[in-house]
């Protein structure tokens, strides 16, 4: 992958009205990288996919592809191809025609998009007895590679996805998403995906940008998004979390040192890569990820401990989910590896523990 940018977004701006859907977005994306764009509803994540695509014009700043300013270029003759959520394929075309498409408008000898077409079959390992068959004869996985393979015959530098797979059932969806990481690493085309579930941005994408009303919190790799989160709410969005309450009261060369009514810490100190850098003295929050915890039992220590009653249990098979109220009444999430016996039980109070190599230190804030 080479570090120069396909795509550069710089500071764009969308209004409609007096409403302002995009302030100041600027994001640069590499060649043949995967990012995915993630945040609630009404973020904006969307609306930058439809300015890139050229389905609408910025109300202000500047799109470039492959350093070409895209202004006043339309959407069809931009080097992009969008998949939408409603897959809006034309159910009066055979697969053949659906796939084939986006060649005949620009023209393209019949032989050459009946050679293409068998192509993309192949690539979307989609049957050829297909080729004939109508969109409503298939499957809803087999629509969606038909999709995709209409969006890719045209060889785009850009693949912009619009949650395409939100509409599947959960085991399906887990195919497709495995189906689109081959796509990917096989094609070499640059991926922007928009979409709700946090799991798939984090098992596919090289690089999450969360989003929060018209701008970007933080982006990252998935593993820096999820245990360095940038502030309190891309904490509690991009995964289950616990922000347990502490008291910075002194900061150093080498990292702080905090106290807490109900945390016992070995040593009272974490050290810097463990403190987000706008952290002082005064309150802050110690996050720890549900599955960090472990039970301790009589004689047990760890780098933290905290003392809690199990308030709710979830089995899901592979792990059990815990709820719990700690004794200074806050509550926690939990996960642990599941086994034939629950390592917990309904309403036990309880010693729970976890290592400081992957906490995290971040300001006070709305999660």
């Amino acid at each position: 992958m080479t570090s120069a940018p396909i795509l550069d977004i710089h500071d764009i701006h969308k209004d409609y009205g007096t409403y302002q859907a995009l302030k100041g977005v600027t994001l640069s994306v590499r060649q043949g990288e995967f990012i995915a764009l993630v945040g609630p509803s009404g973020c904006g994540k969307t609306t930058l996919l439809k300015q890139v695509a050229g389905f609408e014009d910025a109300t202000s700043g500047t799109i470039r592809i492959e350093g070409k300013d895209m202004a006043g270029i339309p959407a069809a003759l931009r080097p992009t191809s969008m998949v939408f959520q409603k897959l809006a394929l034309f159910p009066h075309m055979t697969v053949a025609q659906n796939i084939g498409f986006p060649l005949k408008l620009r023209k393209v000898p019949t032989a050459e998009i009946s050679s293409r077409v068998n192509e993309m079959i192949q690539l979307m390992e989609l049957k050829p007895i297909y080729l004939d068959r109508f969109p409503r004869a298939l499957s809803g996985g087999e629509q969606q590679r038909v999709a995709l393979a209409r969006s890719m015959i045209s060889s785009p530098k850009l693949l912009l996805l619009d949650e395409p797979l939100s509409a599947l059932d959960v085991k399906l969806k887990k195919v497709l998403q495995a189906e689109l990481k081959r796509l990917h690493r096989s094609v070499g085309v640059t991926f922007v995906h928009v979409t709700h579930d946090l799991e798939e941005a984090m098992m596919l994408a090289d690089r999450i940008c969360v989003m929060r009303a018209g701008r970007i919190l933080q982006l990252g790799e998935p593993s820096d998004i999820y245990y360095r989160p940038a502030d309190a709410f891309v904490a509690g969005f991009i995964g289950e979390t616990n922000l347990l309450p502490i008291e910075v009261t002194g900061r150093n060369a080498t990292g702080i040192v905090y106290r807490s009514g109900e945390i016992s810490d070995t040593t009272g100190q974490v050290e810097n890569p463990l403190v987000a850098e706008d952290v002082s003295q005064g309150p802050a929050m110690m996050m720890v990820r549900p599955e960090l915890f472990r039970r301790l039992r009589d004689g047990e220590t760890a780098d933290c401990e905290i003392a809690a009653t199990v308030t709710e249990v979830f089995t899901k098979g592979g792990t059990v989910q815990y709820r719990a109220r700690s004794d200074g009444g806050h509550d926690l999430a939990i996960e642990i590896q599941g086994t034939s016996q629950l390592p917990m039980q309904l309403g036990e109070h309880v010693r729970l523990g976890w290592p400081k190599k992957d906490i995290w230190v971040l300001r006070p804030g709305e999660a």
